[in-house]
């Protein structure tokens, strides 16, 4: 059966841009603003998913209340994690560790930041988590609120682009993308 995903990023953060990763940051207001901005005229939906990081289960919260709609917080669906480069910008990185970050960009599957974690286990953790969704919610329309690299994962498997490609994916702030997974077929709307 067919299972419609709508993605969602989280807003701007109080702490900025950069490598958040597993860092838990809250949303600023325009952050917020972002993301009513892009469900205002969106959904309907059957259910609200989300990572447990406050960037984006509080926004999840919010519209599961005001919208009278089941959440279910989904610990793999959280962002991948930077080790060493939490918390750093790319800016700040090409400072201290300007090769080290060209590797990754390079070969994000083939580098792993320092005491990060490897994109192949972000991989396999997020996709399970897609693969039970299906599994449990065929047939229905879910809001995944979630997080960058999540989201650019899920696009570029959709999207058909190889493996190492996910990086050139784009993912503003507050960004809303639908995807349907018929069987093994993902698809883009």
């Amino acid at each position: 059966m067919t299972l419609h995903l709508d993605l969602l990023r989280h807003g701007e953060t109080e702490c900025g841009g950069g490598f958040r990763g597993s860092l838990d940051d809250a949303l600023t207001a325009v952050g917020r603003a972002q993301m009513h901005a892009a469900t205002a005229e969106a959904g309907p939906w059957d259910l609200l998913v989300s990572s447990p990081l406050r960037r984006c289960a509080d926004f999840a919260s919010e519209l599961a209340a005001a919208q009278g709609l089941p959440l279910q917080h989904e610990a793999d669906l959280r962002e991948l994690h930077f080790g060493a480069w939490e918390g750093r910008s790319a800016a700040a990185l090409m400072q201290t560790d300007a090769e080290a970050l060209g590797r990754f960009w390079d070969d994000p599957y083939g580098f792993t930041p320092p005491d990060g974690e490897p994109l192949a286990a972000f991989e396999a953790r997020v996709l399970g988590a897609v693969e039970r969704l299906r599994r449990d919610c065929a047939g229905r329309r879910l809001l995944l609120v979630t997080h960058g690299g999540v989201m650019r994962l899920l696009l570029a498997r959709a999207r058909g682009l190889p493996r190492g490609a996910l990086l050139q994916v784009t993912v503003a702030h507050g960004a809303l993308h639908r995807l349907r997974l018929d069987g093994s077929s993902w698809q883009e709307l």
